[in-house]
């Protein structure tokens, strides 16, 4: 008898003992990611300007169309981030794309499987007093890579959409430098 009460018991607070501990864990997972993870919520009113005129992005790779590309990407960029993009803004930005590499990562029976794109810009932002703030060799953090086998219009499909998130990271970082830097 005594026995039967010990399993009732442990069993009758089983799901109670669970639910708190699932709860700590929610709790400290919450903490971590807003404390000290690399995220922060910030208010718009904490920003440092509203508006943003992107005055030109320059191509100076042989990837064509490139700064469209990234013109389109950071104004997107600045959208999401709560800034709006107008000629008339005090503050501007310059841009230029010094760099853009495709790369092959392996070959497979002397052809190339895998491929690797990098892409590295300098950015200019200049406020309304004139005083030029200079971001150096901004890129993807990371390497975009991605797997080249298959057709010829398939291959070239790959490198589009992997170019497209190589643009897209280069913008993203481009704004994070200018906000929160």
């Amino acid at each position: 008898m005594k026995m039967k009460n010990l399993v009732d018991n442990a069993i009758g607070n089983y799901p109670q003992k669970c639910f708190h501990f699932l709860f700590l864990i929610l709790i400290i997972f919450i903490f971590s990611l807003f404390s000290g993870c690399g995220y922060a919520i910030h208010k718009k009113s904490e920003l440092p300007f509203d508006t943003i005129h992107i005055t030109k992005i320059e191509n100076k790779t042989l990837e064509p169309k490139l700064q469209d590309r990234l013109y389109n990407a950071i104004t997107s960029e600045f959208l999401k981030q709560g800034i709006s993009v107008q000629k008339n803004a005090g503050y501007k930005l310059d841009g230029t794309v010094k760099k853009f590499d495709l790369k092959v990562l392996s070959e497979k029976s002397d052809v190339a499987v895998e491929y690797e794109v990098t892409i590295i810009g300098d950015f200019k932002l200049i406020d309304p007093d004139g005083k030029t703030k200079e971001f150096k060799n901004i890129g993807s953090p990371f390497i975009v890579s991605f797997s080249g086998t298959g057709l010829l219009n398939e291959l070239i499909a790959n490198k589009e959409s992997i170019t497209e998130k190589a643009v897209k990271d280069m913008a993203a970082d481009v704004v994070a430098a200018i906000i929160y830097r």
